[in-house]
């Protein structure tokens, strides 16, 4: 009979857990996006014009911060630029501060506004497919428990992003997507670049709220990848750093 009660006791324990367990489906997320400026400067100019090279640390910020928010309900996920900080109204901007990312995961189809200087482009394609390696390393990001995944994405860039598997749309930041659950959390340690949520938000996100961005000139990822190269051929280091900035 003890062994009855206690059986009991464990199944009423465990059913009220699960009861009370969340899987969201909806809300939105605060991403802070932090990029060390110093490393990226010193990546563009590498060994050549020191002077300049000195000259644009002293006139900018060693690190930078913004914000974005994105939005999701089912399949759907809307990435776009978040509250503005008053520190950053002066400061020149950086690649893909601008960006709007719009994804649909069931169609694994995304588009994307991306300002390229005075230029607007609508990237439309099938989303990234990334090869994620799980690992058994976990953390806690704005206040869910998140698993650890590694990727390399175009060909040489390394990525670290920590998921939850407690918010079920398998998105994320940019185009981070592709892991069992919300990504919170990504770093690119050779890019000085990370986006970590600051909070999650149970907000009522009707199905057709989120609307694709639709100003830009229409191009495909491997066709805005060409001009954008072609622009910046011969602007060296700078080039190629400005050309992955936009192209995450």
């Amino acid at each position: 009979m003890k062994s009855i009660v206690i059986c009991l006791l464990a199944f009423v324990c465990s059913s009220v857990q699960a009861q009370h367990t969340t899987f969201l489906q909806q809300g939105r997320i605060e991403f802070e996006k932090k990029q060390n400026v110093h490393a990226r400067i010193d990546e563009m100019y590498g060994d050549d014009n020191a002077s300049w090279k000195d000259l644009e640390k002293k006139m900018t910020p060693k690190f930078s911060t913004s914000y974005f928010d994105l939005q999701f309900t089912g399949n759907i996920t809307s990435y776009k630029p978040g509250r503005e900080l008053q520190e950053n109204v002066n400061v020149r901007e950086s690649p893909a501060e601008a960006n709007e990312v719009y994804t649909d995961l069931q169609k694994k189809e995304s588009i994307s506004q991306k300002k390229v200087f005075e230029q607007l482009y609508l990237q439309q394609d099938s989303i990234r497919r990334i090869r994620w390696k799980l690992t058994d390393e976990t953390r806690k990001i704005a206040g869910f428990d998140c698993r650890r995944a590694n990727a390399i994405i175009m060909d040489s860039i390394y990525v670290v992003a920590f998921y939850t598997d407690a918010i079920v749309t398998p998105g994320g930041p940019e185009s981070f997507t592709g892991l069992p659950g919300m990504i919170l959390g990504v770093a690119l340690p050779h890019e000085h670049i990370t986006w970590f949520a600051t909070k999650v938000l149970v907000d009522d996100v009707q199905p057709g709220a989120l609307k694709p961005p639709a100003r830009g000139k229409k191009v495909t990822t491997a066709a805005l990848n060409e001009t954008i190269s072609k622009t910046l051929d011969k602007w060296g280091n700078y080039g190629k750093a400005y050309l992955k900035g936009i192209m995450l």
